[in-house]
Formats: C-alpha cells, structure tokens, sequence
C-alpha cells in the first residue's frame, strides 16, 4: 500500500522535498504503521460458528392447526397483529373473533403442543366449543397493544366528541372482518365475536355498523358503564384497588411495568398513601394519560356518558343477533350485561334476536369450572352447562346455520333468557328479564322496612317507632370490604381469592359497631326476588359528606346438615355502594346538609335468588368499604382523589325507620297465584 493513498499531504519522491507541518507528518506516520499492523494481525479468538438458525422452520406437519401471524391494515394505514388458527382440513369453516389487550400470542399458545385444545386453553377461549365444532379461531392485538401498532387508548371511544380520530374499535372492528373473510380460503365467510371484561366491551363495539359478515356477538361479562356500575366507580365510590390495572396495561405496550405493593395488606398499603390520588401519585400515575382522565373527570358528566356503551348502543339499530352473559356475583362488571340487555331488548320485536344468560358465576367462569363459587356448592357444573346446552347451538344457529340443538325448552329453541335461580341451585327459562318464573307470576315491588331494634319488616313503621339509629364512621377505622389480611390484587395472578370476594361471609362486618344491621324472622315459606333491589334509605350525616354501603344478605340457619361450614353463612345477594354527594346530581356534587335526614335512592345489582325456608334476610348499612373503595374523607372537598390528611373526619351517621321517614328496600318479589 502507498503512502499516498494513506496520507495523501505526505509526499517524499527522489530528495525533492516540500514544507510539511510538523504535526502533520507525525499523525500520517502513525495512521501508516497502524494500517500495515491491522493487515498483519492474526484474529486473537478462532471464530466459533453461532449453533442457532438464522430462520427456525418448525416441523409441524402433525400438529391438528395451522396457525398464522399476519399484520391486518385498518383504514388509516394502522396494521393490527392478528393470530389465526386453522384446524387442519377445515372447509367451509366460520370464524370466531376475540379482539384484546392481553397479547393475542399468548392467548394463543397455552401450551407447547400439537393439540389444538391445548394451546387454546385458558381466559376468553370456550376451548370445548371451538375444538369440537371445528371454528376458525382469531385473536387480535387492539391499536397500540403488544404485536399491533397505533396508539392505545383505555376503553378507546368512538369517533366523536371524546375521539377526535376518524378511526376506533368499532372500524377496527368492520376492517378486521373484511380482511378476514377475503384471506382465510377455508373459511364460509361468515364471523362471530365473542370476549370477557374488556374484550366483551369489545365486542359490544363489534355492533355499531356491523360489517355484513358479523353474524353473532357473544359478549360476556363487559364493561359497559364505568361509572355507574363496572371498573372504575360504582355511583361515584372510586374503585381504587383498580390501580393495578391501569398501572400496568396503561403503562407499557406490552405491560412489562409491574404494580407493586409496600404491605402484605393492600389494606395497610392504601391507608398509608391517605387518598387514591396520593398513591397514584406514589407510583407514578401521572405519566399514564388514562390516570389523569380519571383525576380530571370523578363525576359523571360528558366524558363518561358519551362513553356509556348501553346508551351508544341504545341509539344504534338491531342488526346482529346477541347472546349477552352475566355472572351474578362478578366481582368486577357486574352492571353491563343486564343495562345492554334492557336497551336492546326492546328492539327484538320478534324475541330471537336478544338473549340473556345470568349464571352463578363470578367474572369469566362460565369458561371455566362452573360447580362451586367460594364456599357456595351447586349441584352441576353450571358453566359447563351454558357452553354445551346455550352457546354450543347459538353458535351453531348463527354462524352454521344449523337448527339450535335440545337445549332441554319447548320446541328445542334458545330460550331469550337463561337464568340460574341461586338458593334452589336451578336454571330457568324465561321470555325475558326480570319475569320472575317461566310462567305465571308476578314481581312486585314490595317495601322491606328498616325498622327499630335492628329487625327487617314487611310491615311500615308506625307512629311511636325510634326515630333513628346511629353509629360513628371513622375514616382512621374503615371498614374491610373483606377479612384481613387483604391480598394484595396484582394482575389476576395464580392463586388469589379476589375473584369469590362478592361471596365471602358477611359475619366480619356485621359484628363491627360501625355497621347497622338488620334481620328478619326465619321465614316459614321461599320467598324468591328477581330483578334488582332498589334501595330507598333516609339518613342522615354529621359531616358534609358520606358514603353509603347497603348489601341484602340470606342468612343460613345455624346449622345445615348438608354442608356444616354453611351454618349461619351470611351470603351477600346484592350490594353496592353510592357516594352522598351525587344524591341530587350524579354531574354536580354538593355537600351534604349536616344532621338533616335525606333520602338516598339507588339500585343494587340484579339478583334471581330464593330465600328458603328457615332462612332470614339481612340488611347490613356502613359507610365504607376499604381498599376495594377509597375513603369519603366525611368532610365535603371539591376533589376526594386530592383529599388532605386534614380532610378525613369522624361523622355520626342516622339511619331513619320512623313512620314520615322510613327507609327501606323495595324487593323484586315474585308471586305466584
């Protein structure tokens, strides 16, 4: 090699010299003798061949499916990861569709196995109806989760006010049918969706101008209105121990941040931060754009009633036939399925278009194991029985068009309404919801008195009744939503209780001073309900603000052969919670009038339940519900997420049975002649 072509300023030919800076002789001598060295230098290490392909070819010729990972475009350009799964020889086949946010990968591989039932196998996967019916499974990343581009927006609304985009899970939706039934040969072209939880949300989406081809949605369980009754609040009560949740799915795009918790109690953990707001401020939270929505709309204005997908849907015509699923004891969306149901069910004017299920479940087991709920016992696997004797011929009508199959009703239909009968351990067919019975009876609103000396009475007051009863709620003290130690939610991992919480037994609270309770005389006949309770309480608060908590419990008899560990269970049939300052706008709040009685108006969850002979009803009344609810400080402020240390305050709280101000609740009671 030449000096020239190293340092081209270097040139020395035949003592013909010419001034040269110093300095840049040196450094060309140098970049010379370094690039002679580097042409000689041996490798220090041998090179030692990498053993992993470049590309692994799976050997899969005898696994039963074909499975496929392509990138589906939407209309913006958008490409949406998409895993679909063909049984292998599959002809004429219909498409079953979930769209998530809980990686779609991942849902699809269980197990490493060539067995289709095993990689299927888990959440949102009714594996015994997609294997042995032969559908063509598909699972989606939703926009800016996991394998899918775009940008990712909690509970994404449509286009409109709150969407500024002309895309959402709705066109998703339409666009991701589309490509499906033009690129997957061995389909017949026509397609189901079905989802738990959010993906039901999703599939509810799947009804706002439905693509052609969508020919049945199964949402079970959705989320519907997060305000009202499902996620985030229930009547204004903040749902905080959903921070998890939106830590980790609102936090990275394919959730590899984790929440985490300082105390083996998440009852110490939330009491240590003070304020929900406080902890999420702790954690982080404000970097999330769906933390900052919440803290910026806790009432229930615009934001949240143009998101209200009963009311979206309720504005929408009925063009797909629909099997919604509703688990009574659902620890997490327990309002959706029957709001849905009631705007849609009058649009069925021919009653074939709308059904309801309602089982003894709580949230996602119809897919599971369906026999027991915490210490509860049914005589059958109930969940199984919804899966073969409900879904299996609805899927089957819908999208094979087949005959429904016996489902063990007249005229082997589907009946419009399936619902589970919880204290008889029965299901029942019904025209529609609530009907009470499959046929002639009546459900009347019936007043369940409050009355004095912690007794419940069909009877009202009179005028000589006490006026009231009092206990002091202390937000240093609340009151568990369940027995402690309370564990610690996390990201519904293996193991956790959370999901039977709805059924614990409610003898941890009703031994507290600061819960009112209420119990009738064992009944000498069944007495059924069926429909939801409504509560009508008149109280009254020192403070300026307060929370109430109203459950309606069936007591068992102290001792049930059958099953001893059942005697004096207090089982919770419906309860919730409702937030004192929405009590004359659920938009604006306003501080409470101290000591005045008032009256407090809301609906607890739907129930079908019988209480037996022997039995008694319970009404247990508080004023918090902790950590499951953050604490109402008892003090009026504008903002509780922001609530001072300061801010929470003992109050003396009255509960009224006096004759001009008796509380009480109106039952669903089911007569028959």
């Amino acid at each position: 090699m030449s000096t020239k072509k190293i340092c081209p300023m270097l040139e020395i030919t035949h003592g013909v010299k010419r001034e040269l800076n110093r300095r840049g002789v040196l450094l060309c001598v140098l970049l010379l003798f370094a690039s002679l060295a580097a042409q000689t230098e041996k490798p220090k290490y041998p090179n030692f061949p990498s053993e992993t392909p470049a590309q692994l070819h799976e050997a899969t010729d005898s696994f039963e499916y074909v499975k496929r990972s392509v990138m589906i475009p939407m209309r913006d350009g958008v490409k949406l990861h998409t895993v679909i799964i063909v049984p292998k020889g599959a002809k004429d086949a219909a498409i079953l569709l979930t769209r998530t946010p809980y990686d779609a990968a991942s849902l699809t591989s269980h197990a490493a196995s060539k067995h289709l039932g095993s990689i299927l196998q888990g959440y949102d996967n009714a594996t015994d109806i997609i294997v042995e019916d032969g559908y063509i499974r598909v699972v989606q990343d939703i926009r800016g989760k996991h394998g899918s581009e775009g940008d990712y927006v909690i509970n994404r609304p449509l286009a409109g006010p709150q969407n500024p985009t002309p895309v959402d899970h709705a066109t998703d939706t339409y666009d991701t049918i589309d490509w499906l039934v033009k690129n997957i040969p061995e389909s017949n072209g026509r397609v189901g969706v079905l989802g738990i939880s959010y993906n039901g949300f999703l599939t509810l989406m799947a009804l706002v101008n439905p693509h052609p081809a969508l020919k049945v949605a199964v949402p079970m369980n959705p989320m519907v209105d997060c305000w009202i009754g499902d996620d985030w609040f229930h009547n204004g009560a903040f749902r905080q121990q959903m921070l998890p949740f939106i830590y980790q799915q609102g936090g990275t795009r394919r959730v590899e941040a984790k929440w985490w918790s300082s105390h083996f109690d998440d009852y110490d953990t939330y009491m240590s931060a003070g304020s929900a707001g406080e902890l999420g401020r702790r954690r982080g939270l404000e970097q999330i754009g769906f933390w900052n929505k919440l803290l910026a709309h806790p009432s229930y204005d615009a934001f949240w009633r143009e998101q209200a997908v009963d009311k979206v849907l309720a504005a929408q015509p009925l063009k797909v036939p629909v099997l919604l699923v509703h688990s009574l004891w659902d620890q997490e969306d327990i309002y959706g399925a029957p709001a849905v149901y009631a705007v849609l069910e009058p649009k069925d004017v021919n009653n074939d278009k709308v059904h309801l299920v309602m089982g003894p479940w709580y949230h996602g087991q119809m897919i599971g194991e369906g026999s027991a709920l915490g210490a509860l016992k049914f005589n059958s696997n109930t969940a199984l029985y919804f899966r073969q004797e409900i879904l299996r011929p609805f899927l089957a009508q819908h999208l094979k068009g087949v005959a429904p199959q016996n489902t063990g009703v007249p005229q082997n239909k589907i009946p419009p309404v399936a619902a589970y009968e919880t204290g008889t351990n029965a299901w029942r067919s019904m025209s529609a919801w609530p009907a009470g019975c499959e046929s002639d009876c009546t459900i009347r609103a019936t007043p369940l008195y409050l009355a004095a000396d912690s007794k419940l009475s069909f009877e009202a007051p009179k005028a000589s009744a006490i006026a009231f009863t009092e206990y002091v709620s202390d937000p240093a003290k609340p009151v568990p939503f369940r027995k402690r130690p309370i564990e610690p939610i996390g990201y519904y991992d293996i193991g956790l209780t959370w999901p039977q919480w709805l059924v614990d037994d409610q003898r941890e609270a009703s031994g507290r001073t600061d819960v009112l309770v209420f119990v009738s005389e064992a009944l000498t006949a069944p007495m059924k309900i069926s429909g939801q309770p409504m509560v009508n309480l008149v109280a009254a608060t020192s403070g300026t603000d307060a929370d109430w908590v109203v459950k309606l419990i069936d007591v068992y008899p102290d001792e049930v052969a059958e099953q001893p560990e059942m005697g004096g269970y207090q089982l919770a049939v419906a309860q919730d919670i409702f937030r004192g300052r929405y009590r004359e706008s659920l938009e604006t709040p306003k501080a409470l009038v101290p000591d005045k009685p008032l009256l407090y108006r809301f609906a607890l969850p739907t129930a079908n339940h019988v209480f037996k002979k022997g039995h008694r009803v319970m009404v247990q009344v508080q004023s918090s519900w902790f950590p499951l609810y953050d604490r109402n400080p008892q003090k009026f402020v504008p903002n509780i997420f922001w609530a001072k240390p300061e801010d929470y305050q003992k109050a003396t709280q009255r509960v009224y049975h006096a004759a001009d101000n008796a509380s009480f609740i109106d039952l669903p009671l089911v007569t028959t002649p």
